[in-house]
């Protein structure tokens, strides 16, 4: 079978151990950086390999982007080699518990064209409740990292199971937005597909998005025209997806009759922007694009407008 949005912790355990899986950790922490890396070597799902949002799962930062800029596509593919991934993995990522990290691995994996990508519901947390063992320590490299001649799993040579070209026919060729591509639909009446408007989502919590405080970033507030959905409004008490019935009618009430191609996400640097991604394709509300740069390139430009308040 395969999974192309989220994997439960039990049907995981199933499948570890095989070859046609790698399981990815993405936990990582904004605020400490290197705490994702300490967490994983002290537990994590056996077999898994770690992938840094900061070094892995982004491009250098310039004084044009944002705080994490995609990184190159042969980068990433070369990336994937060395944890062992083909077009023939089924990949699994995972984060701490709401899938906020893991979900940009989701995304940029899509983004290279191979669907074969899901989010563990619940992260590492939902594992360890489900009974799942753990392993900790360095871990070991898989086959291909290992020809490579990489020793933790993490490492940059090219691996042997994935070429760095392998993905480029199937790529997605309109799947995220610059900075110069919203600002001019946000200044004209008819952005979007079709002559219809952009729909721009933020995912940052109301407090980010309104202005009111700014933990982040040097300067508060949003892109004019913007509306908030929190990606935290696609989880339940428990830190786990709503049922997708939930999921579409929740974004159904917010968008109304919006064409879901027309939506772009954003958040402050173009992660938890994923988690929306994700919970929409979940509702099979599918079409919706990221703005990669986000709310951190954007106030880059200081001629860029800056609202606060509530939105529309």
């Amino acid at each position: 079978m395969i999974y192309e949005t989220l994997i439960d912790a039990k049907v995981l355990a199933t499948l570890i151990g095989t070859k046609a899986v790698v399981c990815i950790d993405c936990r990582f922490d904004l605020a400490a950086p290197a705490a994702g890396r300490a967490a994983f070597r002290q537990a994590r799902i056996p077999g898994a390999a770690y992938a840094d949002l900061n070094q892995d799962l982004s491009g250098p930062v310039t004084t044009h982007s944002g705080r994490h800029p995609l990184p190159g596509r042969e980068a990433l593919a070369r990336f994937l080699a060395n944890l062992g991934v083909t077009l023939e993995t089924q990949v699994i990522a995972y984060d701490a518990g709401n899938g906020a990290f893991a979900a940009r691995l989701w995304w940029l994996m899509r983004w290279l064209g191979h669907t074969k990508v899901a989010v563990l519901d619940g992260g590492f947390a939902a594992w360890v409740e489900s009974g799942g063992t753990v392993e900790s320590g360095d871990a070991v490299a898989p086959r291909s990292a290992a020809r490579s001649g990489v020793g933790d799993g993490v490492g940059t040579g090219l691996g042997a199971g994935l070429g760095a070209g392998d993905f480029g026919s199937l790529a997605p060729t309109a799947a995220w937005l610059t900075s110069e591509e919203v600002a001019a639909a946000t200044s004209s009446q008819g952005g979007g597909d079709a002559g219809r408007p952009m729909v721009l989502v933020d995912a940052r919590a109301p407090e980010r998005f309104e202005g009111r405080v700014e933990p982040l970033d040097p300067v508060a507030g949003h892109v004019p025209c913007a509306r908030n959905f929190p990606f935290t409004g696609n989880l339940g008490p428990d830190g786990r997806f709503l049922p997708s019935d939930e999921l579409r009618r929740r974004w159904r009430e917010f968008l109304g009759d919006a064409d879901p191609a027309n939506v772009v996400a954003m958040c402050g640097s173009g992660v938890t922007a994923c988690h929306n991604l994700l919970a929409l394709e979940i509702a099979g509300l599918r079409g919706a694009k990221l703005y990669a740069g986000s709310w951190s390139e954007w106030i880059r430009n200081p001629t860029r407008g800056i609202a606060t308040g509530t939105g529309t």
